[in-house]
């Protein structure tokens, strides 16, 4: 039986992805006083970092890239609203990198060695749509379902010339970033409802499990948590 969309989320890169997210997002004080929840800082709603333009393509992106089903789509679960917070706070303006050029491809084992994020998506974005205009005289919304997919399937094959940046990279770090919102704490802006964790049945951040060592391999219906506790589902 082919493998879905959907199923190819759930396998077992999540754990990569999750811990990744906290790692690259946490914005909580140091240090943890004993006894009392010390979460992450909650992004402002309102943030924004994407053109009409940018989000537009962002927007139909994401959703190609997990679309909905059973579950809801990227767009549904606040992937979109999660790559706006980010892009437009420190990982976007690149503070974790070293940002001195020149910029060169580096090799696989060295991690991203482009500029800024922030920059590579805007600038990725504007080459896209340049390329598609001067190949079929459209933008990336202009085209069909089955077009989207097969040209950002060009994009990860590294088959997209882009004027100013490398397609693949930018492909690589989008995608990544998309399964960051779609699978992490929503805390940070995405996966709304916490729709993936739904999914998966993963319980989210909870605190103890000692009341549950002893369950006899009875299947537990948690309903999930964020790490900011019952707050998310106050703000939704």
């Amino acid at each position: 039986m082919p493998m879905t969309r959907r199923a190819l989320l759930a396998g077992a890169s999540l754990l990569a992805f999750s811990t990744a997210v906290q790692a690259r997002t946490y914005s909580g004080g140091i240090p943890w006083k004993a006894a009392r929840s010390n979460p992450p800082e909650i992004f402002d709603p309102e943030a924004r970092f994407f053109t009409p333009e940018e989000r537009a393509f962002i927007s139909a992106a994401v959703d190609r890239l997990i679309p909905a089903d059973d579950f809801p789509s990227a767009t549904e679960s606040g992937v979109v609203t999660f790559l706006e917070n980010q892009l437009s706070g420190a990982y976007g303006r690149g503070d974790i990198y070293y940002m001195k050029g020149p910029f060169r491809k580096g090799e696989p084992t060295q991690g991203y060695q482009s500029q800024a994020p922030g920059i590579l998506y805007r600038q990725a974005i504007a080459d896209i749509n340049t390329l598609l205009k001067s190949e079929q005289n459209k933008s990336f919304t202009d085209l069909s379902p089955d077009e989207q997919d097969t040209f950002l399937m060009r994009l990860s094959e590294g088959k997209a010339e882009l004027e100013h940046v490398d397609g693949k990279t930018f492909f690589d770090t989008f995608w990544q970033d998309t399964q960051l919102g779609f699978f992490g704490d929503p805390v940070h802006g995405g996966n709304r409802d916490m729709a993936s964790w739904k999914m998966l049945g993963f319980p989210g951040a909870r605190y103890d499990y000692r009341e549950y060592v002893n369950h006899d391999g009875r299947k537990l219906s948690f309903e999930p948590v964020s790490v900011a506790g019952n707050f998310m589902k106050e703000a939704h």
